[in-house]
Formats: C-alpha cells, structure tokens, sequence
C-alpha cells in the first residue's frame, strides 16, 4: 500500500510543478489553488509512505516519477520540446526508479 501511495504522490508532485507554472506568480487563481491542494496531499503522502519505505529510496522514486510525468506534461502541452538525449535521459530516469523498486 506504501508504494502506491508513494506512486500516486509522484503523480502529485507533477500536477502541483505544473500548475505551479501556470499560475504566472500565483496571479491566475485556479492553477494556484491546484498548485496548493496537490501539494499538501502530494507531501501528506510522500510523508505516509516514508513510514514504511526507507526515506532515501521514498524522495528518489517520488521525485523520479515527478520529474519525468512534469516534462511529459510539458512536451504534451507544447512548452517543452522532446530531443532524442532527453527522452533517453528519461527512460535511464525511470529504469532508476524501477531498480529502487526492485531492490527495496
């Protein structure tokens, strides 16, 4: 159970770094509260799943899964551009998360 709260907080983090972008300086008010709540609850459940999933290998995976679901959203939206370098950059990124996984 602590790994899919972990999961679902990585998820979290990508949701609140987006909207955090598109609230421009927390002046559009919508991003801005998106950007608050999935922060709390991005937080509150990297912080439950610590209890049960050592803190190290914890922050690595849900900052693994943050980053790559925050540069996905990016380049769906067309903010980002996808290079061969950064999508293989990427993968090794999410090979890391899945050897954390296997050896915790």
């Amino acid at each position: 159970m602590a790994w899919l709260i972990l999961i679902a907080s990585g998820v979290l983090e990508s949701v609140w770094a987006s909207a955090l972008g598109a609230s421009d300086n927390f002046k559009r008010p919508k991003p801005t509260a998106l950007f608050a709540v999935s922060l709390v609850l991005s937080m509150a459940g990297l912080a439950w799943a610590m209890n049960e999933i050592p803190v190290g290998t914890a922050y690595a995976v849900w900052v693994g899964i943050g980053a790559v679901l925050t540069v996905i959203v990016a380049v769906v939206r067309k903010k980002e551009t996808l290079s061969l370098g950064r999508a293989a950059l990427l993968v090794v990124l999410i090979g890391c998360v899945i050897g954390l996984k296997a050896v915790s």
